[in-house]
């Protein structure tokens, strides 16, 4: 089976100080990410015991996962003083597998 035309990005990094403070920090992020052209969800990630952090993030297609990575958002987040080991990655998904295992791939309800 060949993946469909929508996107997931994962975004890992390590962070320094607390998962607390981090998390202040990048609140102010989370309006912005939701009004990305073509994203349809984002889950944010947080492991405080190693002191990694990130997103799970689904796009309707390869170009607008693209321009994401390419924007001021990421260019923010890769030059955090408090963030390293930063990596990117892009996945196509197999839909009719994530169907059977109810994985969230439809359109969401608008909030």
């Amino acid at each position: 089976m060949s993946p469909t035309t929508k996107q997931i990005v994962q975004i890992n990094f390590n962070f320094s100080g607390s998962a607390n403070d981090l998390g202040k920090e990048f609140s102010p992020f989370a309006e912005p990410i939701a009004r990305v052209p073509g994203l349809l969800w984002k889950v944010w990630l947080m492991n405080e015991a190693r002191k990694e952090s990130g997103g799970i993030y689904l796009f309707d297609d390869a170009a607008s996962a693209q321009r994401y990575l390419d924007g001021e958002i990421i260019a923010a987040v890769k030059n955090h003083p408090k963030l390293s080991n930063i990596s990117a990655k892009t996945f196509g998904i197999l839909e009719e597998h994530t169907k059977v295992t109810r994985g969230p791939i439809e359109k969401p309800i608008p909030a």
